[in-house]
């Protein structure tokens, strides 16, 4: 490769704008290429930007060239608070730096970046420095943006908006000035950008601090350095002549393990989804797989586009912190390491923007981010897809709880491919939220029903045992109240308007629905059943929300949760080991109490709401439903818990608790008394139509039919 000899033969201009040139190709790696020495003092710095540099790099490295860094780290909001805490500035400073230089690694490209630096710090050739403002007490981040371009000769200063990372030279709209030496008109502010950059190396600037780093980082950058190998391997053969073997990079590309056996139904699925655009929701059974068959999906995509020479990011959105680190988990073994969008801002941003600047220059082939519905919807990551321009696949997970009128307006435009999952799409009694589902993500390309899902072997075959248990006379009362008042509401309404929880009609159907699942002869019922398998492992316990409606009514004293007397109940009276799995659960403790369970050191896990949705449990071999809800999506939910696939397990066990009124109660209105047993035993014919045990379930209901004239229920 032809070498310029100077920096006044390099055609450097004298500005440099996004919307006119492309900043990386016409000024920074030809002026590099020609240099001896290469001054930069910046806001921030990663070794990502090697990336973009490319060719200059290596030139410069031929020319014996040397370069000198001053950078300011990017501090967290703990890195702050423990310097106003008094701890060693310098530490702080330098962890912090550490910490951007380790998120680099994560980019095999930065990583040769990195390499490519430490042959320079190795020969004595690089030199950093960290520098920070102080005001008082106050310690800043330093964000001037200056540079200088020496040869032997001459020299090209600069300033301007650009950050030395990959979001400022290429992810931005950026500008900059170029001043050359050896223009009159430009000679004078060259000179004097030199001479500031040379005060602020050696400390002399007022209000700044500068602090050597070169040596805090040098274990890093050696490590890269070490693990960063050329893109071309050279195999010696047996022959002794070399062979040099162009390894495609797969950086970023979700690929399908070989391991994995993708059953044909998830096939059907992946080429439905891709016969109507790439886009449509999977309406696949709880327990058969979603994750995996949309991850074969994506990895579909990005072989497609990598084709085309395009990248994809994809986004992956779940409801739940903990579905998030599912997810994750499995996208690691499809060889990708996603970022984790949730909790505090600072710990995902950065990584999500320097992915976005890798997508942008193509130095990745993809990338996967995960996020919980309410992260998705927040003003940080909003940024994150509105910033993106490239090819994106959006992935929803339950995706039914995207129809909801908050977050579906959030949902991005800009996403070529859609792909949403889930056992129910259709949105209880919110017929303009599904609606809002099929507009975005597609019709329903692809189903798998549980019945074909067991036929399939995908899910395991089960028993289903409904267990009547009466309402007693002070829950009538309030049962008939409130139904009443439902009744009302129904007939001022439209059915499309009521799909909003914080509503009058959503207030009192959930409390209606809370009185049935805390009906409190469910508790005896409940000890007959689990007494019988008190030698039994592997049993879950779905309990009903919040306390008891009758223990707030009227100033009443409060009864215990219906969790905490169940755990009363299996712990302390049976002495069954049992633990709680709750929204109020830490999430290494959830992650201890599904691990003991599946190895036997706890019989009973009882839970209320968090085992919904798509929480893995499958060594579960017994369900007991005592939360009664007629939303079809809760009880799909908790049935495909206990029917997932495990070793050694060929069928499960479900025990659901059924409300009804008691006998002779004349108060009780012969239409309200009717309609609530149909809505439950709609849903135990549900539930019944597909158990090994469908004759006999239908026998033992059938009393119950006739007295409420229900046969065809």
């Amino acid at each position: 490769m032809h070498a310029l000899e100077a920096l006044r033969d390099a055609g450097l201009g004298g500005e440099y704008r996004s919307d006119r040139g492309n900043v990386v190709d016409e000024f920074y790696v030809p002026a590099l290429r020609a240099s001896t020495a290469y001054d930069r003092a910046v806001g921030y710095f990663t070794a990502s930007v090697l990336a973009v540099i490319g060719e200059g790099i290596e030139e410069f490295t031929r020319r014996a060239g040397t370069m000198r860094i001053v950078a300011s780290p990017y501090l967290l909001a703990e890195d702050i608070a423990e310097i106003e805490a008094g701890y060693e500035l310098r530490a702080v400073m330098e962890r912090a730096a550490l910490r951007d230089l380790e998120r680099a690694t994560e980019d095999v490209r930065a990583v040769r970046g990195l390499g490519k630096l430490g042959a320079l710090i190795a020969e004595g050739r690089l030199d950093m420095k960290l520098a920070y403002v102080t005001a008082g007490s106050r310690v800043g981040m330093y964000h001037e943006k200056i540079g200088v371009f020496r040869d032997d000769h001459d020299l090209v200063a600069f300033k301007g908006s650009a950050n030395e990372t990959l979001s400022g030279l290429v992810g931005n709209f950026e500008s900059i000035e170029v001043f050359r030496s050896w223009e009159e008109r430009d000679r004078e502010r060259a000179l004097r950008i030199s001479k500031d950059f040379d005060d602020l190396w050696h400390d002399k600037t007022p209000l700044l601090r500068v602090m050597p780093f070169t040596d805090a980082a040098k274990q890093i950058i050696e490590r890269s350095s070490c693990a960063a190998p050329d893109p071309n391997d050279t195999v010696i053969p047996l022959s002794g002549a070399p062979i040099t073997v162009i390894r495609e990079d797969r950086t970023g590309m979700l690929t399908i393990p070989p391991q994995l056996q993708v059953r044909d139904y998830q096939k059907r699925a992946v080429a439905q989804w891709f016969a109507q655009q790439g886009r449509g929701i999977l309406r696949m059974a709880t327990g058969t797989g979603k994750t995996l068959t949309a991850l074969s999906a994506a990895a579909q995509v990005t072989k497609m586009l990598r084709k085309a020479g395009e990248p994809l990011l994809t986004v992956v959105i779940a409801p739940y912190q903990h579905l998030v680190d599912q997810w994750g988990k499995d996208i690691e073994w499809f060889g990708v390491h996603p970022v984790r969008a949730y909790e505090s801002t600072a710990s995902w941003f950065p990584r999500a923007s320097q992915m976005l600047d890798s997508l942008a220059l193509h130095t990745t082939r993809g990338g996967v981010i995960i996020t919980t519905n309410k992260t998705f919807g927040e003003t940080a990551f909003q940024s994150i897809l509105q910033r993106y321009r490239g090819q994106l696949l959006l992935i929803a997970d339950e995706a039914h709880n995207l129809g909801a009128r908050h977050i579906r307006s959030k949902l991005p435009d800009s996403a070529q491919f859609r792909l949403g999952l889930s056992a129910t799409p259709e949105r209880w009694f919110d017929d303009e939220g599904t609606t809002a589902l099929t507009d975005y993500f597609g019709p329903v390309v692809f189903e798998l029903g549980l019945g074909d899902a067991i036929k399939a072997g995908a899910l395991c075959r089960y028993t289903y045992k409904p267990v009547i248990v009466e309402l007693d006379a002070d829950e009538t009362d309030l049962y008939i109240e409130i139904t009443e008042k439902i009744g009302r509401l129904f007939a001022m309404q439209q059915f499309s308007e009521q799909a909003d929880e914080n509503s009058p009609l959503g207030h009192l159907l959930r409390k209606r629905a809370n009185l049935l699942g805390h009906a409190r002869a469910k508790l005896p019922a409940l000890r007959r059943e689990i007494s019988q398998r008190s030698e039994e492992w592997y049993q879950l316990l779905y309990c009903a929300e919040g306390q008891h409606p009758l223990s707030y009514e009227d100033g009443a004293a409060p009864e215990p949760a219906q969790i905490d007397q169940v755990l009363d109940l299996v712990g302390n009276q049976l002495h069954m080991p049992a633990a709680r799995y709750t929204a109020e659960t830490k999430r290494p403790e959830r992650q201890q109490v599904l691990q003991r369970f599946a190895d036997r050191k706890l019989q009973v896990i009882a839970s209320m709401r968090c085992l919904d949705e798509g929480v893995d449990v499958p060594a579960a071999r017994t369900a007991y439903l005592l939360a009664s809800s007629s939303n079809p999506r809760q009880f799909i939910q908790r049935r495909g818990r206990v029917l997932r696939q495990a070793p050694g397990k060929t069928t499960a066990d479900i025990v659901d608790f059924i409300v009804v009124p008691p006998p002779n109660m004349p108060d009780l209105q012969d239409r309200t008394e009717r309609s609530m047993v149909a809505r439950e035993l709609a849903r135990v014919t549900e539930f019944a139509q597909l158990a090994d045990n469908e004759a006999e379930t239908l026998d033992l209901l059938r009393p119950l039919r006739l007295r409420y004239g229900l046969l065809d229920t």
